[in-house]
């Protein structure tokens, strides 16, 4: 199969599946790049997504990994360097001395306030530079599909 300009369509899922990949690394990199421009070294990019993901809430170690955002080694590791910093704090379940919560100090609601405010910049750059903010919605649905086919094929095997 081929599409509008003639070009093979699995040579076209080939290219954005590494541009998903390269695209994660680059964010990665502006997050690393803000937090050195307001004065964060010791963090890096995956860490400052990290604190953004958990939020205002007091989430379960086990709940971030379960949500597929992290690999349980990569948390552990996160975690603990986090809390050494301290940006979480951790507390263990009463019901469950194995089951440990975190949460956001002030000092990770500080840095995580600014990448909310870069994400927030970058947004309206993107729609500036698309032209509005229908592509971006677009984009968003098509790649939400590509994740269901995914998570399809983990689940149920392939065709």
């Amino acid at each position: 199969m081929v599409n509008k300009k003639g070009r093979p369509v699995s040579r076209e899922y080939i290219e954005l599946t590494q541009l998903i990949e390269r695209l994660h690394r680059r964010f990665l990199d502006v997050l690393r790049t803000e937090l050195k421009r307001i004065g964060v070294r010791e963090l890096n990019g995956v860490q400052a997504l990290l604190l953004s993901n958990i939020g205002d809430e007091e989430i379960l170690i086990r709940d971030l990994i379960e949500r597929g955002y992290y690999q349980g080694s990569n948390v552990s590791y996160n975690i603990k360097k986090l809390t050494d910093f301290g940006y979480l704090e951790q507390e263990r379940a009463e019901h469950d001395k194995r089951t440990v919560a975190i949460r956001l100090t002030d000092k990770a609601k500080t840095v995580v306030d600014r990448v909310k405010e870069l994400e927030a910049e970058n947004s309206k750059a993107f729609q500036d530079a698309l032209g509005g903010a229908e592509t971006l919605t677009d984009a968003c649905e098509t790649l939400g599909k590509l994740e269901r086919i995914w998570d399809d094929y983990i689940r149920y095997g392939g065709r």
